[in-house]
């Protein structure tokens, strides 16, 4: 992630983000048990250090409860606290539409990171497309492109347009994306997306603006003709 101002957050406020986001968007109810930690480690991208911080953080806060020798469980306090207030929108809107906000927002972002990304966020692109590649399931190949697109909005070095992405990616697990049928464990080798993050990166580290709009459009039109035919 690109080093921003002091009041941005630091890499163990991300790691407890990311468990946030990991618990309130998969239906984790209250007395449901979290995966072990191995598995938490691999669909989050993170250390285990990392991830026992952003436990230890949450089990104060709340949110969960643990239970030597049987597992982490979710409090019946932090279910209400996990809520997301984009959620009942996320409801309402359709999947058609959610393409279309994308389309019209993270094309912006990713010129606006080709103005300002760091040699850090750049690392955190690569970091991500590698963990995409040799992702062994859909989960977490889907972690990994959630982490890639992040990475991006986190390179602009503008906290609105971080905000601005997170609410939209908010939304976006909120949606019903009922009609994705997964025919294979993990993502095929030649699978599109694999290049179109590459030549993305490459253009925000190219420092191309306009290419790196470009190819986030590319990007994104891809993802739509794949889900609708089109949009």
């Amino acid at each position: 992630m690109d080093v921003l101002s002091q009041s941005k957050p630091n890499g163990g406020d991300q790691a407890i983000s990311q468990l946030q986001e990991f618990i309130a968007d998969g239906g984790f109810e209250p007395g449901f048990r979290l995966p072990p930690e191995r598995e938490l480690c691999e669909r989050l991208g993170m250390t285990r250090n990392a991830l026992r911080r952003a436990l230890d953080a949450l089990e104060r806060d709340g949110v969960i409860w643990r239970h030597v020798g049987k597992g982490t469980f979710v409090s019946d306090t932090g279910a209400a606290a996990m809520a997301d207030p984009m959620l009942e929108l996320g409801r309402q809107i359709t999947p058609f539409k959610m393409m279309r906000a994308r389309l019209a927002i993270e094309p912006a972002i990713a010129r606006e990171a080709a103005v300002n990304a760091s040699g850090k966020a750049l690392m955190a692109m690569q970091l991500a497309m590698e963990r995409a590649h040799s992702a062994s399931t859909w989960a977490v190949y889907e972690t990994q492109d959630d982490l890639f697109h992040h990475a991006i909005a986190e390179a602009t070095d503008n906290l609105l347009l971080i905000a601005l992405f997170n609410q939209l990616n908010g939304v976006r697990r909120a949606v019903a994306w009922g009609s994705v049928v997964r025919d294979s464990q993990r993502p095929p080798s030649d699978h599109s997306s694999f290049a179109e993050h590459e030549a993305i990166a490459m253009e925000i580290a190219g420092r191309r603006p306009e290419g790196a709009y470009e190819a986030m459009r590319t990007h994104l039109k891809s993802v739509s003709e794949r889900l609708f035919g089109g949009a």
